[in-house]
């Protein structure tokens, strides 16, 4: 039948009652609403765990800037602001386009999802591409942490430790950038094929979900790392 609804019939042929039946409504629930708040649980608890694994990270670098405060200092005026400072406005203007994304999937305007669905990933990618840029630089300098690595100063076993934290920090935020825009890639293929429409949007909302955490670990890594022991050193 059209639009995927089905009539399911009693044995002798005649429809006892008429059941809407999306295609994307899976076997064990009701109805997409039921799904749709199961997804969405399921998304947060998993963005839970997400903010422990980068909370054990993050207390780590405070306990060490409270120990090495000097160190924590010179490391972060090793770190490009100005690059820094780039990525964060690519990062907030992805999430701008990924809520307009949403929107249009949610008001069943296909075209523009698959737009500001692209338009996510090319400010994604963007990112990417700069930070690559940062760390090249840090391995020009020989300030990549481990056998070569070379620091000027008194302080250099401590900031050594600084940039580990940095290399881990901003490491796995990039990791699971690149896990966004694959993710991102897919549900826009989905997109273009019109899977979407105002009834079942929830791949587009959970990926929206996922993009908007990591740009907000991103708006926490950037003061942190970037402005806050930079602006004690200069003062």
């Amino acid at each position: 039948m059209p639009n995927g609804v089905a009539v399911h019939a009693d044995p002798h042929g005649v429809a006892d009652h008429a059941h809407a039946h999306h295609p994307a409504l899976q076997h064990h629930f009701q109805t997409l609403e039921q799904q749709h708040e199961a997804s969405t649980l399921g998304m947060w608890i998993f963005l839970v765990t997400e903010v422990m694994f980068f909370g054990g990270l993050l207390m780590a670098y405070l306990l060490y800037r409270v120990w090495y405060p000097t160190a924590w200092s010179e490391g972060s005026l090793e770190l490009d602001i100005y690059l820094g400072g780039f990525n964060t406005v690519v990062l907030i203007g992805s999430s701008l386009t990924m809520a307009f994304g949403v929107r249009a999937a949610q008001t069943g305007e296909q075209k523009a999802t698959v737009r500001w669905l692209l338009l996510t990933i090319a400010l994604g990618l963007t990112f990417l591409v700069v930070k690559g840029f940062e760390y090249h630089h840090k391995y020009e300098l020989n300030h990549i942490p481990g056998p070569n690595f070379h620091f000027e100063g008194p302080f250099a076993s401590q900031v050594e430790i600084f940039l580990s934290l940095y290399f881990g920090l901003t490491g796995l935020h990039a990791l699971h950038m690149i896990i966004g825009c694959v993710m991102m890639g897919v549900i826009t293929w989905m997109a273009h094929k019109g899977r979407f429409s105002p009834e079942w949007y929830t791949p587009v909302e959970l990926a929206g979900l996922y993009w908007h955490f990591v740009d907000i670990v991103w708006i926490f890594l950037f003061p942190l790392l970037y402005l806050v022991d930079r602006a004690h050193q200069l003062s």
